[in-house]
């Protein structure tokens, strides 16, 4: 990143000097503190998380990964070792900082993990301790996160891969450039007749789109922040790294769009998280602190999440570089046959990855893939979600994005557990919702295009907690454009709680954890008892309840067949059963608050014999019963 204004004021030279201080400090000079020192980098995260296991039987810690960066991602492993193996124990599974500018998140899961050990002589805390396990990965992207602590600050979601952003042979030779000095790379506007936005009435330091129908006219164009330095006519459309990782998983994988990697799962921390659920079955429910939501706002009566709502702002100063695959020199050859790739993400006549729907097959054939939450798992959803607000107290999350290979929608979709997703914090209902009249197309259908209104509300409430969040219009002569005005939301004040909110954000996130663990499924053998029926010929009768809230499997698993069901073995020679179930007696799912499910078998046996019933259910655990045949 080049400095073209290096200390072209005293504000910017004081900031200078004061970010040399602490490689950790997000502190702002000159303005409000939007962070503090408490955030911290993989090697201050990586001295905590080793001390609080160092200190503690209770947690276990290891490295599945190391990034391109050469960063270990971590995973903790909480629960009392003593009594029943942890990986039969029904599990919840955390996940944060899958990208980059989420580490929020990483704060909540440390402090989450520090709180659990502290208060473990706590009933609740400790019953979950004692018999279920939480497997905590506290930071995913740590190349990504560690953009938070560099010298020039920049909002970055992806890992440090490198990647071809624009398809033109060359790799993260556009990145972004701290033109005025400040610190920050933020937004660009030029004063331009032939513009499409101008500034909001409801907070003209923010834009809008005109709107012709109302007789606006535009005035300003938008640019992120920086120059075209490889000369295809845009501007910082290729920086460092490339991959979201959480747009790298399976469900609703979006293949044309270039953060989403090369193909799914295709990175170093995805795979290491892809092949941790997939070896530990036992995970029951997920929650990920990340950019989108479905714990403020479940999934609606169609099994729909909210519309998104993303900054207007920094989303038109990137569509600036929409046409960038138009304009690529470098176009691969399309594989013979293929039909797709003409325009869009993909570039006019070009060949990228992925298959188009529609073109490539028969959309009419098979069955399509779910994108909607079952209706019988909806309620489970809605319980989950007051439990979050009542203990939270959070009743609006600032922003929150669509998702699109997410990893959490992996996790109902294809693993098929209760899978949930969260930024973590919230601002004031009344003052960060949008405007009705503002709503507008969803992100999914054109990343230019938001839910609109969520800019002057968002900057409003967060100033309202002393954040400054947005750095002022400051004019500035740019090499190629000319006159332009540098300013915009600074890198990570929105998508991350103000540092001061972390320990209490911190011990409710833990409390909410230890209750959704007491909502998981867990199976018992209710009643198991043998009559005598002469002969040598005996009835065994077998009850199994469910004592969790949860079901064995969410409707969408069972259907799915992601979820194996719930298994009753009788422990005789299947030649010894005359009639009744088999000898392994199977339901598909068991609903929870003591649904039960009933089996009998006659069999043949000996007077006195003892004989056992064997209960395995992947998600909410094991038991075993003794009979005597009398």
């Amino acid at each position: 990143m080049r400095n073209l204004k290096a200390c072209g004021s005293t504000w910017a030279c004081s900031l200078a000097a004061l970010a040399a201080l602490a490689a950790v400090s997000l502190a702002m000079p000159g303005r409000a503190s939007a962070q503090a020192s408490s955030y911290l980098d993989h090697e201050a995260l990586t001295r905590e998380l080793r001390a609080i296991t160092q200190g503690s039987d209770l947690v276990r810690m290891r490295s599945l990964a190391k990034t391109t960066g050469g960063r270990d991602v971590w995973m903790l492993e909480v629960g009392n070792p003593a009594g029943a193996s942890l990986e039969e124990r029904p599990a919840v599974l955390v996940v944060a900082n899958l990208e980059g500018d989420q580490l929020g998140g990483s704060a909540l899961a440390l402090e989450g993990v520090r709180w659990l050990v502290r208060n473990a002589s706590e009933a609740a805390v400790r019953k979950a301790l004692d018999t279920q396990v939480f497997y905590v990965f506290p930071r995913l992207n740590p190349d990504g996160a560690e953009a938070m602590f560099a010298r020039v600050k920049w909002d970055r979601r992806t890992n440090a891969r490198p990647f071809d952003d624009d398809n033109d042979g060359r790799t993260d030779e556009d990145g972004p450039e701290d033109l005025n000095g400040d610190g920050y790379v933020t937004v660009m506007r030029v004063k331009d007749p032939a513009g499409e936005y101008l500034p909001d009435p409801a907070d003209p330091r923010v834009m809008k789109r005109a709107d012709a129908s109302k007789g606006e006219a535009g005035a300003y164009k938008l640019y992120l922040e920086g120059t075209d330095e490889d000369g295809d006519g845009f501007i910082n459309e290729d920086g460092p790294g490339g991959v979201d990782l959480n747009r790298n998983f399976q469900h609703e994988y979006p293949y044309w769009q270039r953060d989403a990697g090369p193909y799914m799962v295709s990175e170093a921390e995805s795979r290491a998280l892809m092949d941790f659920v997939l070896a530990h079955r036992n995970v029951a429910a997920i929650v990920t602190f990340g950019g989108s939501d479905n714990l403020v706002t479940p999934p609606d009566a169609r099994g729909a999440l909210a519309a998104a709502k993303i900054l207007d702002l920094p989303a038109f100063a990137a569509a600036s570089n929409e046409g960038v695959f138009e304009q690529g020199v470098f176009t691969p050859a399309a594989p013979q046959g293929f039909r797709g790739g003409g325009g869009g993400r993909g570039g006019t006549g070009g060949f990228l990855r992925g298959a188009l729907p529609g073109a490539n097959n028969n959309p009419g054939s098979g069955q399509r893939p779910a994108t909607a939450v079952a209706s019988e798992d909806q309620p489970y959803f809605k319980a989950v979600s007051d439990a979050y607000k009542r203990i939270t107290g959070i009743q609006s999350v600032p922003l929150h994005r669509t998702p699109q290979g997410a990893f959490f929608q992996f996790g109902y979709f294809q693993y098929g557990v209760p899978s949930f997703s969260t930024p973590g914090w919230g601002l004031a209902a009344a003052e960060a919702e949008e405007s009705p009249e503002r709503a507008g197309t969803p992100e999914r259908r054109r990343p230019a295009e938001t839910t609109g209104g969520a800019d002057a509300q968002n900057l409003k409430a967060l100033e309202a907690l002393g954040v400054q969040a947005f750095a002022d219009w400051e004019a500035f002569r740019h090499p190629t454009l000319g006159d332009v005005e540098i300013g915009g939301f600074l890198p990570y004040a929105t998508t991350n709680p103000p540092a001061a909110q972390l320990p209490d954000l911190g011990e409710k996130h833990a409390r909410f954890l230890v209750e959704l663990a007491g909502m998981l499924p867990r199976v018992r053998i209710a009643e198991a008892k043998a009559t005598a029926n002469g002969g040598g010929v005996f009835t065994v009768e077998v009850a199994v309840e469910n004592t969790g809230f949860l079901p064995t499997s969410t409707q969408h698993g069972a259907t799915s067949g992601a979820v194996s069901p719930v298994q009753v073995q009788i422990q005789v020679d299947p030649s010894d059963i005359l009639t009744g179930a088999d000898k392994t007696a199977t339901v598909a799912k068991l609903d929870g608050s003591g649904a039960r499910e009933r089996w009998t078998w006659v069999i043949r046996g000996r007077q006195g014999e003892r004989l056992e019933i064997k209960l395995y259910s992947q998600k909410a655990g094991t038991d075993v019963a003794t009979l005597t045949l009398r």
